[in-house]
């Protein structure tokens, strides 16, 4: 009978939402497993390819894997959940998935080693046959280790003196934890393990591929680029604040980069902001915007037109409701708002697209008021959110 009433559910849905420019569903019937972090991408034109992690727990829970599934042009129901990584005996986590300028699919996550972030492991798989049924056909698969400098301890160390300056709370509350920071950040193996990706990377118009990463040991986060079609990366230098975590880039006309974060730091809880002026080398002190995080992870994307859109919990303290906003003077203001949820539940950790029709899609972990766990994708044009 349950069952029943969440097919009915999902179907009454789709249907209102349909009538109102916007379609959703659910990817799967709503399961007690934990269920997150899901990234979107595009096959071929009108096809998806969807994943994300599933199982028992977060990094202590070994049985954690990444699954994905399939919404094939013409069709209106996604395909049977499949295994896309399973790291034997360790968490598998946060995967996000890119297509390249010469087709490539590449899905990139986090292996958790000894079940702590800080040691986590870049991974990431590659293919060239993934426009099929089920689980692309991969052909490589590797990890990505970076290898930042002296300057990452010298950019840590300088940037919490000066931010320390303008935010003299922190020099009340929390020195401890810029101290432990700057030390921690002397340490060559310490820093170059436990980065992870959210958000989906971006291209530059001279073929440099950007890769948001961030780590929780050190709750800052950093670029990866590369510039030989992904053969080798480099890491930039740190993007230095109070909790700037989960970054999301996306690129000005003048060809300045921006970067949202979650907010990992202090009251008021705020999306954060950085800025890069040479491709994603060198980035600002990240500093609050006005814009309201309760610490949740969120993505911002320059859609066709030139206009941007971002998906966020828009509060201070709960995931019950989740907004897109749209700007069209490239983040100076943000003047039409809607919400995808508004309700008892948490939505959270959207992934965001916009396919070659034009269509934004997005999908986000979903989780019931009673605790079970599912991810929903939601479809609508750029004009519903001015409507």
């Amino acid at each position: 009978m349950k069952s029943t009433l969440l097919i009915i559910g999902v179907f009454i849905i789709q249907n209102v939402f349909a009538g109102s420019g916007i379609k959703s569903e659910l990817i799967f019937p709503p399961v007690d497993k934990h269920t997150h972090s899901s990234s979107i991408i595009e096959t071929s034109p009108g096809s998806f390819l969807v994943c994300w992690f599933h199982g028992s727990g977060e990094r202590k829970a070994n049985d954690v894997l990444v699954n994905g599934a399939r919404l094939n042009s013409g069709q209106t129901k996604w395909s049977p959940m499949f295994v896309m990584a399973d790291t034997y005996n360790l968490p598998d986590c946060n995967p996000v998935l890119f297509i390249d300028k010469q087709n490539k699919l590449w899905m990139f996550w986090a292996a958790v080693v000894a079940n702590r972030w800080e040691r986590s492991l870049l991974k990431y798989r590659t293919s060239t046959d993934y426009k099929g049924e089920g689980t692309p056909n991969w052909d490589w698969q590797g990890v990505i280790t970076l290898q930042p400098g002296e300057i990452f301890a010298e950019t840590v160390e300088k940037g919490f003196n000066e931010l320390q300056k303008e935010e003299p709370i922190w020099s009340e509350y929390a020195p401890l934890f810029t101290e432990m920071t700057i030390e921690a950040a002397k340490d060559p193996v310490k820093r170059q393990t436990g980065w992870m990706m959210r958000t989906h990377p971006i291209i530059l118009p001279g073929g440099r591929i950007i890769l948001p990463i961030y780590s929780d040991g050190y709750n800052l986060s950093m670029a990866a680029y590369s510039d030989d079609q992904g053969k080798t990366w480099h890491s930039s230098k740190p993007m230095v604040g109070f909790g700037p975590n989960q970054p999301s880039i996306i690129r000005k006309n003048d060809g300045t980069l921006v970067a949202y974060f979650r907010d990992d730091g202090s009251v008021p809880m705020r999306v954060l902001i950085s800025t890069s002026k040479n491709d994603g080398e060198d980035w600002s002190w990240a500093v609050d915007t006005d814009i309201p995080n309760p610490s949740s992870s969120l993505e911002v994307i320059r859609l066709q037109d030139g206009r941007w859109i971002m998906v966020y919990n828009d509060t201070e303290d709960t995931r019950s409701q989740l907004a897109v906003a749209l700007s069209e003077d490239e983040g100076a203001t943000w003047k039409w708002k809607k919400y995808l949820e508004k309700g008892k539940g948490s939505y959270s950790y959207p992934a965001v697209i916009q396919a070659k029709s034009g269509l934004i899609h997005v999908t986000y972990s979903y989780v019931t008021s009673e605790g079970k766990e599912s991810i929903k994708h939601v479809s609508f044009s750029s004009e519903w959110i001015k409507r």
